[in-house]
């Protein structure tokens, strides 16, 4: 058998999408939040001496807490003073305790060796026996520094695990139940997992009483040391405000001036080193003139995507804006992404930390995406409004007997949804509403 090898020239045309430094760029900025943007363009104004950075500031850009409003009664003010400075950390506000509170003893010496194994949620993560091994002390003198510092603020400080946690909080707590601490230390598992029964005989109170030192300990922080990080994460700048007409329900979408700063080009500077002969300073100046260029065009593209896609979201969730109960239809990412002519990872880049502000409160733009269950009459209700649909009622429940989630499945498909008794489960998980034998109340 011959083999023969025949040489010949053709023409074949492809495209392909050439991922340059500029594209991945403009990738970045978009997928960007207010926040890192801001940090992105510091940093592009340090490397490049042309571009300067200015942020108008308008009503819609100061920092909203995405919290519920409590309101400010008299009988309120005076916890205002119990309330410690969580401006640092956990870390330095226990340190700065000790100092004050403590002479310089080789007991404050091991509080302060302690300090430096309390995570940030306020447990101690070293064991006793570690610890006096670590130091050289015995076991009754780190107990001694223990004990000191679980007497510390936050209440909770220095517990070992949940149920010292908890227990700590009750015994500095002059309004808890008589017999929280009690039941706490003795039959913690039995209450957490409510074998009340078991705690009715043993202490001989009723089920209502019970019911009321549970709600008690429901109230008390698992986590004492949480108050000094959280803030942080309960501020968000919008990157877009809704605006809504009643009269007319029209609703009209604008983007704040934080969530697009604008670039300043340094003409003066610029136009002076034009003047310089210097091949190497103009070939400088003509790449930082072409970088401010790129930048300022992707600034705009970003800004421009951000409030088109927020456009789409609003247009086609327009009974969130305008209904009380806030209803979410069904939308998925490709039906913007087909609308706007754009891909579905731009979109998504588009709402992922970015944030749009409303009259009643500030949302992620990727929470108006919600799923599609198919219902009865073969139309289509989103996940969000089946999840609304079990909070009302698991709030308007028989708390004596409540609803099972079989009986849930059956309520709902009673409105028309079918839904089986597993994916009623897996919501009511989401919703971190408890399961209905740990709903059951004694009142």
């Amino acid at each position: 058998m011959r083999f023969e090898q025949t040489m010949s020239q053709k023409q074949t045309q492809t495209q392909k999408l050439a991922m340059t430094q500029q594209l991945q760029q403009s990738i970045q900025m978009l997928q960007y939040n207010t926040d890192e943007l801001l940090t992105f363009l510091e940093a592009k104004s340090l490397e490049n001496p042309l571009i300067d950075v200015k942020i108008d500031i308008d009503q819609y850009d100061m920092p909203i807490r995405q919290s519920k409003h409590t309101g400010m009664e008299d009988g309120e003010r005076d916890y205002l003073s119990q309330i410690p400075d969580t401006s640092g950390s956990l870390f330095e506000y226990l340190i700065e305790q000790i100092h004050l509170n403590y002479r310089d003893t080789k007991l404050r010496q091991l509080m302060l060796f302690l300090v430096e194994f309390i995570d940030v949620n306020g447990y101690l993560t070293i064991s006793l026996e570690e610890a006096a091994d670590k130091t050289q002390a015995s076991y009754i003198e780190m107990v001694d520094a223990l004990t000191l510092l679980q007497q510390l603020d936050p209440a909770g400080v220095g517990a070992r695990n949940l149920q010292e946690c908890l227990m700590l909080q009750t015994e500095r707590d002059n309004e808890a139940p008589s017999l929280a601490y009690l039941i706490l230390e003795e039959n913690f598992e039995n209450l957490a997992n409510r074998h009340w029964q078991v705690i009715e005989k043993m202490y001989r109170i009723s089920l209502s009483d019970i019911q009321k030192i549970f709600d008690y300990i429901q109230r008390l922080s698992p986590n004492p040391g949480a108050v000094f990080h959280s803030d942080r994460e309960l501020y968000v700048i919008p990157d877009l405000i809704v605006e809504v007409d009643k009269e007319s329900e029209s609703l009209k979408v604008l983007s704040t001036k934080r969530s697009r700063p604008r670039l300043i080009f340094q003409k003066a500077y610029y136009d002076e080193l034009k003047q310089v002969p210097d091949k190497e300073v103009q070939k400088y100046m003509k790449e930082k003139k072409a970088d401010f260029d790129w930048i300022k065009r992707g600034l705009q593209q970003r800004g421009d995507t951000i409030l088109n896609v927020g456009q789409e979201i609003v247009s086609r969730q327009k009974d969130f804006f305008l209904k009380p109960d806030h209803p979410l239809k069904p939308l998925m990412l490709k039906e913007v992404a087909e609308r706007l002519g754009i891909h579905e990872s731009t979109v998504s880049r588009s709402v992922n930390g970015k944030y749009l502000q409303t009259s009643f409160g500030v949302f992620e733009l990727r929470s108006f995406f919600t799923t599609a269950l198919s219902q009865a009459n073969d139309e289509e209700t989103s996940a969000a409004n089946i999840k609304h649909d079990i909070v009302k009622m698991v709030e308007n429940e028989n708390k004596a007997k409540p609803l099972s989630d079989q009986k849930i499945a059956q309520m709902l498909a009673d409105k028309g949804v079918e839904i089986s008794r597993r994916t009623v489960a897996k919501y009511r998980d989401q919703l971190g509403i408890p399961a209905s034998s740990k709903r059951k109340r004694y009142d």
